[in-house]
């Protein structure tokens, strides 16, 4: 009994010194934390919210009163005003105008002129090749219609000088497709028809060496120069198709009745070629040509075309005037 009396009182001892030192702790840590908080609190001085509005208001106020102030006239700010929407502009229209401008194979009109294959004839090598005038226009998926129309000069024969070569005119009518619209080089193909080749009678007449030219069809691989510029260059090799050259040579172009025949029927009548080549002029062979031309801006703009060409104006006006 007496033991567990003892062991009671010192249980109660035990308890009554711990919540001592809890006590203490509380009042150490406690103490400086409301200290420092006193401190802040005088350290600083919050300003009622009417203040700081009417702070925030005043110094717009200055602002404006600087700007108002400012050595700017009203032709100034106009002018100011006029910069700033033509560069919001020309922001807005940047990212299409990028892009279309880019694509120069769609509504160009070219004036053309060349000579060779497509202006619009070429003869056997040594024979000279025909001079002439194109017009094309590019339709906007990259189409284009063309035609052209040319001569062949009379000039002297290179094997005999007392021989005269007859001159004469040719045509031709085509249409082209051009690839790599947005590349300064398109690479394009075409199909013609009109005069597709000459050469000239071996015999001559009166001093004077006959013309021979044959129509057909045509189809070239074109190499073409083209911006948005005036400038326009083209290159083309290709073949021609006569196809009237195969018929009999009764019927050929290249061929004459042989004089004195002493054959009595006409089947059994002998032709001879009226050209070089024993065997008359070829249906097929390899044409080339080469052109210059002027090509015509977009004739059917869209908006963000017509407006990058009026900002164009403005700038070449305010240039002129600024000088």
């Amino acid at each position: 009994m007496f033991k567990k009396v003892l062991l009671a009182l010192c249980l109660t001892a035990f308890m009554s010194w711990a919540q001592d030192d809890e006590d203490d702790d509380e009042g150490f840590v406690s103490a400086p934390a409301a200290a420092q908080e006193e401190d802040d609190d005088e350290g600083f001085v919050s300003a009622p919210a009417g203040d700081g509005a009417r702070a925030s208001m005043a110094s717009e106020d200055d602002e404006e009163e600087d700007f108002g102030s400012s050595d700017m006239t009203s032709a100034q700010r106009r002018e100011m005003a006029e910069r700033k929407k033509f560069e919001e502009e020309q922001r807005q229209d940047e990212y299409a105008n990028s892009l279309r401008r880019r694509d120069w194979l769609r509504n160009r009109l070219i004036f053309q002129i060349g000579m060779g294959s497509r202006y619009p004839i070429m003869g056997e090598t040594g024979m000279g090749m025909g001079f002439g005038a194109g017009i094309e226009y590019i339709l906007p998926f990259h189409f284009a219609l063309y035609g052209s129309y040319g001569f062949l000069p009379k000039g002297k024969d290179s094997e005999f000088d007392q021989f005269d070569l007859e001159g004469g005119s040719g045509y031709k009518v085509g249409i082209n497709y051009y690839l790599f619209p947005k590349n300064p080089l398109h690479l394009g193909v075409s199909a013609s028809y009109g005069t597709v080749y000459f050469d000239h009678d071996i015999k001559p007449e009166n001093n004077l060496r006959s013309l021979i030219k044959v129509n057909g069809y045509q189809f070239d691989l074109l190499i073409s120069y083209l911006t948005n510029e005036w400038y326009y260059l083209q290159f083309s090799i290709g073949m021609y198709y006569a196809p009237d050259l195969e018929k009999d040579k009764k019927e050929n172009l290249s061929f004459r009745a042989r004089e004195g025949s002493e054959y009595e029927a006409e089947e059994d009548i002998k032709y001879d070629s009226r050209v070089v080549n024993a065997d008359g002029m070829s249906k097929t062979g390899i044409v080339f040509g080469i052109a210059v031309g002027y090509a015509l801006p977009e004739l059917f703009p869209d908006d963000t075309e017509k407006r990058r060409r009026e900002r164009e104006k403005a700038r070449s006006r305010s240039g002129v005037a600024g000088r």
